[in-house]
């Protein structure tokens, strides 16, 4: 994968599993994230974030996590505006 380039979770959960494989097999985690082309601390920080998810729940997981991000975008911007009404309706404009 090139620098600079995020993995999709579906990506990330299949180079864990490499990588556990790798070092079931008796290699170190550094060569094996080596030879994934993957920084140490990226899998680390995956393993943290994806765990023992297959590949179809990260998936999921990851199209939660945007829709959950818009309804907090849009319950934010719902609230602005009913602020907005609220001080108008009382004349504090």
């Amino acid at each position: 994968m090139k620098r600079g380039q995020k993995p999709s979770a579906e990506q990330v959960v299949l180079m864990l599993r490499q990588i556990d494989v790798q070092t079931a097999q008796g290699k170190s985690i550094a060569v094996a994230c080596k030879g994934a082309d993957v920084s140490e601390q990226s899998y680390h920080r995956w393993r943290k974030e994806y765990g023992g998810l297959k590949v179809d729940q990260a998936k999921k997981m990851k199209d939660l996590e945007r829709e959950n991000a818009r309804l907090r975008r849009l319950v934010a911007d719902l609230s602005l505006e009913k602020q907005v009404l609220a001080d108008v309706a009382s004349g504090n404009l």
